[in-house]
């Protein structure tokens, strides 16, 4: 296949020019030459994936979709002189999650960017539950299994670092987002725990819970975004707080969502961010 094509020209550009491994990222050397990055087609896996390549890693590119992999791939390398290995795989699947992980065990992997996820919106009654299971599988078991397994490893190599994504709604619920909230809540708390838990260890873990993003995410929820961030802000800003931060709230509108609802009881922030989220579905009567 196409994949397996340029994987082997990653493997022969490893074996043939040692100096493109041998890479120095920007920041602290403990996490590595390599970072992969799931949900890189598009939206903010994409950004981070173009991010990290501006600071000298090299990438491995994780999504469904094939073709948009490969042209994002051979982007890269030509922009930054970095080494792109792409791996197709659905994390909705555990074989998939697993193939990510046998995929990446021969390079220098120091950072875990576990961006895949999509939402829904609507009336939960009128969601179909095959699709809100799959984000379930998603957005919460894929993040859970790799960040297992790249944790071990990071822990074993001295060092490393997992972002995870949260959401400006994993503070408290939301009506017309219910079970999207649920999973970003899940995620938050996992990263707290995981941040505590780890950095004793060497491994940074960050979680990043942005507010509204101008992605191709909104259009599956279906979303009026409004004035939403753009991914290059998400992603440049979150890898500057690797190591310095529990909890990233990148743009101006994320803060401003954080700060205002901060000082209202759970019970507020659950009335206020219903009547944003419901302003924001396209249609509050079903799930898109």
């Amino acid at each position: 296949t196409m994949v397996d094509t340029v994987n082997q020209r990653v493997i022969m550009n490893l074996r043939v020019n040692d100096e493109k491994q041998m890479l120095i990222p920007k920041g602290p050397s403990r996490y590595g030459r390599w970072a992969v990055v799931t949900g890189a087609s598009e939206g903010i896996g994409k950004a981070f994936a173009r991010e990290l390549c501006k600071r000298q890693f090299n990438v491995v590119l994780v999504a469904r979709r094939e073709a948009a992999l490969m042209a994002l791939a051979l982007e890269l390398e030509k922009a930054y002189g970095c080494l792109v290995s792409v791996v197709t795989a659905d994390l909705g699947r555990s074989e998939d999650v697993s193939r990510v992980v046998e995929a990446t065990t021969e390079l220098d992997v120091g950072l875990l960017v576990s961006a895949a996820g999509f939402g829904s919106s609507g009336a939960f009654v009128s969601s179909a539950l095959d699709t809100e299971q799959d984000m379930l599988a998603v957005n919460c078991a894929s993040s859970l299994a790799l960040s297992w397994h790249f944790a071990q490893r990071f822990v074993s190599r001295g060092g490393g670092g997992i972002v995870l994504f949260s959401s400006v709604v994993a503070f408290q619920g939301s009506a017309y987002s219910a079970h999207y909230a649920a999973t970003k809540a899940y995620i938050q708390t996992l990263a707290e725990g995981l941040h505590l838990e780890l950095k004793p260890l060497g491994v940074d873990v960050l979680s990043c819970a942005p507010g509204p993003v101008n992605t191709g995410f909104a259009a599956r929820a279906g979303l009026n975004m409004g004035k939403a961030l753009t991914p290059d802000v998400i992603a440049s800003q979150s890898l500057d707080a690797v190591g310095k931060q529990m909890t990233v709230r990148p743009g101006w509108l994320s803060k401003v969502l954080g700060w205002s609802l901060a000082t209202m009881p759970r019970w507020g922030r659950l009335q206020v961010m219903s009547q944003i989220m419901k302003g924001m579905s396209q249609s509050p009567a079903k799930t898109k």
